[in-house]
């Protein structure tokens, strides 16, 4: 098949069935098995190609921190984030609001996933802020927008993604996280700001600054601030790998949650585990198929061909970096985070080093992307957790978001074009 034949066969399917609502699985692995026979390839190569592309020591670090993230969740680590968070933020006008964003960046920098850190952070503070008077779509809108943070914070499932991907330093990818994700957090918090002075929302002063709180919150809070810094640390100074640091997490949590704070036990172990085995399957299974849809892409010439014509349109590091944004907001808004970077980054990655963009930040731009992507339809799998959680319509929450997700949008073009935001401490570091 060309080149032309194979991207129609592919795209054209892909797209319809996302749009009647296919399971992503199926809208992908079903055209990749189609044109492969249709290509005369052996349907052998499927299922080896299923198998190749997770047969990736890195990617045992996905499974690692699902877990570690489970464990952190339900073993009391975030209700503790949300108690410091409060002390240090809950004090300003709209404190649960700025809360909720300092405790899932925070949550953010110790489970690697945006649907835990919704999940985890929502559940905790969605109830509490509809009790202080919090329009319940206001609060599922935010926590939608801020559970984002959860890809972008360091360590992060995305990042390891298109490390593997691009052949680029995990390491170097999460310290590049840090940055970007204290700049998005502190514009979500102005906009909450500027809402906070509008009578339709009806934001108020909650609390007022403890000192004797701070101090009693930050060091029961400890055992969790210190996940983070033990990762990164560790990951950067060689003493571990990212893979390995996902297994220290893990054991790291399970004894500070079962001996330390004696929330782990055997009557929600269960849960612990199967939430976790349950999302490292879906991940995993995504990320073989997508896989497998990557390679054809690649040995039938599409990938060739589609980077061939972007690089006709654009042909320097501006027009270059906006195609690049363009393109990754589309696919955020259809494709999960990680079958849209195995997809997207072997087609892209070339044109940037062409024009001088940097990969590491490119991953930055694209990660970014990506998680605004979970609180856009149709997929905005962040969007469908808050909403669940406050017990409001999801059009009603996708209302709600649209300014937080326009902070979002303007933060991203800053990020976009001063690339010193992502590469300051990954630069320093390596000098």
């Amino acid at each position: 098949m060309t080149p032309e034949v194979t991207a129609i066969a592919l795209f054209v399917p892909l797209i319809i069935m996302l749009f009647l609502k296919v399971p992503l699985l199926a809208a992908i692995g079903a055209p990749t098995l189609v044109v492969m026979y249709l290509s005369g390839m052996d349907i052998a190569t499927y299922g080896q190609r299923l198998f190749s592309a997770i047969d990736v020591f890195s990617l045992m670090a996905i499974p690692f921190f699902m877990l570690a993230g489970k464990l952190m969740e339900i073993g009391g680590m975030s209700r503790r984030l949300v108690r410091l968070c409060n002390c240090l933020v809950g004090w300003m006008r709209g404190g649960l609001a700025h809360v909720m964003i300092v405790a899932s960046a925070f949550f953010g920098a110790l489970s690697g996933s945006a649907a835990a850190t919704c999940a985890a952070i929502g559940s905790t503070m969605i109830p509490d802020m509809k009790k202080e008077g919090y329009p319940a779509e206001f609060c599922a809108g935010l926590q939608s927008i801020a559970g984002g943070l959860g890809v972008i914070i360091p360590p992060s499932i995305t990042f390891i993604m298109y490390g593997i991907c691009a052949n680029e330093s995990i390491g170097d990818l999460f310290m590049a996280g840090i940055l970007p994700g204290i700049f998005l957090s502190a514009c979500l918090m102005v906009m909450v700001r500027i809402q906070a002075g509008e009578k339709h929302w009806n934001i108020k002063q909650t609390s007022t600054f403890d000192k004797t709180e701070l101090k009693k919150s930050f060091f029961d809070a400890i055992p969790a601030l210190l996940v983070p810094l033990i990762i990164l640390g560790g990951i950067y100074s060689g003493i571990f790998s990212p893979t390995e640091a996902g297994a220290i997490a893990v054991v790291y949590g399970f004894l500070i949650s079962t001996f330390f704070y004696k929330e782990i036990n055997l009557s929600n172990i269960k849960e612990v585990f199967g939430g976790a085995v349950t999302n490292s399957v879906l991940v995993m299974l995504t990320v073989s198929v997508s896989g497998a849809f990557s390679w054809l892409l690649n040995v039938n010439g599409v990938s060739t061909l589609l980077g061939g014509m972007i690089g006709e349109v654009a042909s320097n590091r501006m027009s270059v970096l906006i195609i690049c944004n363009l393109v990754f907001i589309v696919v955020g808004m259809f494709i999960e985070t990680c079958a849209g970077i195995l997809i997207v980054t072997p087609i892209l990655l070339p044109i940037a080093n062409q024009v001088g963009v940097d990969p590491v930040h490119l991953g930055v731009i694209m990660t970014v992307n990506l998680a605004m992507g979970l609180s856009t339809p149709p997929v905005g799998e962040n969007q469908y957790i808050a909403s669940a959680v406050a017990g409001v319509p999801f059009e009603k929450e996708f209302r709600a978001c649209l300014p937080f997700l326009a902070t979002n949008f303007i933060a991203l073009m800053v990020i976009t074009f001063v690339p010193e935001i992502s590469l300051f401490l990954p630069n320093l570091l390596s000098s």
